[in-house]
């Protein structure tokens, strides 16, 4: 089974859609990342969550709190 590190964006509700494109594009192209969850909350607030594949020897950063 694929190890993953994951990675939570939370996005305010004045970012619109272009924008979180914008945000998702530039951490597949520059950090290998993909998307792997998106709600967006009835107040408008989107929580993002992207993954990468560990390389090998390396061990999942602690998310931020």
């Amino acid at each position: 089974m694929a190890e993953y590190e994951y990675r939570a964006l939370e996005l305010p509700a004045r970012a619109g859609r272009d924008h979180v494109r914008e945000v998702l594009t530039i951490h597949a192209q520059y950090g290998d990342w993909e998307l792997a969850k998106h709600r967006i909350w009835p107040d408008g607030r989107r929580r993002v969550t992207v993954r990468r594949h560990l390389r090998p020897g390396e061990s999942p950063l602690p998310m931020p709190s």
